[in-house]
């Protein structure tokens, strides 16, 4: 992986984290296999660089609908715990 994607200013690891995000899983499991299996870290690791991403201007950027709707995920359960 080379350090920075095409034009985005974003990684190639942060970009495919926001590309697994894009995906449905359905079966419990399957998606922290796809964080081992195809970013070599663990789900703790995964979630906390995505939390990062979330605040980040260039996320926002390169995916907005994708960032956007983890946000309003994020913030939901923000005011759950209030």
């Amino acid at each position: 992986m080379s350090e920075h994607g095409a034009g985005s200013g974003l990684s190639d690891r942060d970009e495919a984290i926001l590309a697994l995000e894009r995906l449905g899983w359905s079966a419990p499991g399957t998606k922290e296999r796809a964080i081992r299996e195809r970013l070599g870290i663990s789900p703790t690791r995964y979630y906390q660089l995505l939390n990062a991403l979330l605040d980040d201007p260039r996320a926002l950027a390169h995916d907005p609908v994708t960032v956007n709707r983890l946000r309003r995920r994020r913030q939901e359960r923000r005011d759950r715990t209030r």
